[in-house]
């Protein structure tokens, strides 16, 4: 039996962008069914957000210049919660990330 920690962090493992359900459980030796049910325990919870009702709000961008992609460097992004580092590439979904965050959360 996994602890709720555990389950979390598979739960944020796939939920990041390009993650597969399948891969993840296999990779964890669960099933897909198992992770549904997982995120949606935790929906119930109030740990991750409800699918139809996004309450993610971000500062907006505000850009002066425009940006001459072939100079861009790649952007990545890091957040620690406590011991728990999520990294992922400037271009993740709002969404998503705050459903990852919320499930970092909850696994602690």
């Amino acid at each position: 039996m996994r602890s709720e920690a555990e389950r979390a962090r598979i739960v944020a493992e796939s939920l990041l962008p390009g993650a597969q359900i399948s891969e993840v459980a296999r990779k964890h030796g669960a099933t897909r069914w198992q992770i549904y049910d997982w995120r949606r325990r935790f929906r119930q919870r109030g740990a991750l957000p409800s699918c139809e009702s996004p309450t993610t709000s971000f500062a907006p961008l505000v850009v002066e210049e425009p940006l001459d992609e072939r100079h861009v460097p790649a952007v990545k992004l890091e957040i620690a919660i406590g011991d728990i580092v999520v990294r992922t590439d400037a271009a993740i979904d709002g969404k998503q990330l705050s459903q990852v965050i919320r499930a970092v959360r909850a696994s602690r």
